[in-house]
């Protein structure tokens, strides 16, 4: 709950000193004089709740949509010794993290994957996949899932989708700024908003939404290295680092089709930056050089 007070009062503090510094800067006036008549101090206010109440339903909804995304099933009753043995490796790093036992759950994938998720850092949802059951050892997945353990510990499933509010909030509304001038300057357009109006913010929403899109998976990208730490703490530097290098021979000399190779490991500098998981040997260097 604080981390979610502390992001909602940045949230609002942010919007003061933009509406503030617009004052000072006389854009207001500016607008005004060029017949846009925009009402900034309400625009903030109606991006605030547009861009925070999407982040806030996606969140509360997070646990559910992956179960039904991804097809996890959760163990209720652990059928054999594999999954009880998974159980009390997460049980066992929740009371090291100090946090609440979450959801565990299996989903079929033949490629080694896990991920966690929930709004509440004491009601989370840990799942791996059963390619990471079959392709790794005991001890490259019990770094793994301290790995996705640290996850939940430090918030970052709440911290993402805050900071993708908050970005959401500036994204709506520069781009409706932007649709206002072009439709009552550029445009020309003295009545209520025109077609230009809508197909102006459209566009500027896209454009906008990439640079937003890269600033969040530049911080993904910093909180996995936070998330590696976490999980050699939790299990072993030595563990957490062969885990990696496992993934490594699975992934680093695959060709990723289609779509899907714009989140490959290896590309070009401007792919990496909408990746949302660093390189894997920058990952691995960073724990080797930890001290």
């Amino acid at each position: 709950m604080m981390r979610i007070f502390l992001f909602l009062a940045t949230n609002i503090a942010v919007m003061a000193v933009i509406s503030i510094v617009f004052n000072l800067l006389g854009l207001r006036g500016i607008l005004d004089a060029q017949g846009v008549n925009l009402d900034l101090n309400s625009l903030l206010v109606m991006s605030a709740i547009i861009g925070m109440t999407g982040s806030f339903i996606s969140l509360a909804m997070s646990k559910w949509t992956a179960k039904q995304a991804m097809g996890v099933q959760v163990i209720d009753r652990p059928q054999n010794q594999s999954e009880q043995w998974l159980i009390d490796i997460v049980a066992n790093q929740a009371r090291q993290a100090g946090i609440g036992m979450p959801e565990v759950g299996i989903f079929l994938a033949p490629e080694a994957n896990a991920f966690a998720t929930g709004m509440n850092r004491n009601s989370a949802l840990v799942a791996v996949s059963s390619g990471l059951l079959q392709r790794m050892n005991k001890d490259e997945i019990e770094a793994v899932v301290g790995h996705e353990m640290t996850h939940v510990a430090n918030g970052d499933m709440v911290t993402m989708a805050l900071m993708q509010g908050v970005l959401n909030t500036f994204v709506y509304f520069f781009a409706s700024i932007i649709g206002h001038v072009v439709d009552r300057v550029v445009l020309q357009n003295e009545r209520d908003h025109g077609i230009g109006y809508f197909l102006a913010q459209m566009v500027a929403q896209i454009a906008l939404g990439f640079l937003a899109t890269m600033l969040v998976m530049w911080f993904s990208r910093y909180r996995e290295f936070k998330a590696d730490a976490g999980g050699a703490k939790l299990a072993g530097r030595d563990k957490m680092i062969g885990a990696l290098r496992a993934l490594q021979r699975d992934y680093e000399h695959k060709d990723l089709p289609g779509q899907l190779a714009a989140f490959g490991i290896s590309g070009s500098e401007v792919k990496s930056l909408f990746m949302s998981h660093p390189p894997l040997e920058e990952r691995i260097a960073a724990l080797q050089n930890a001290a």
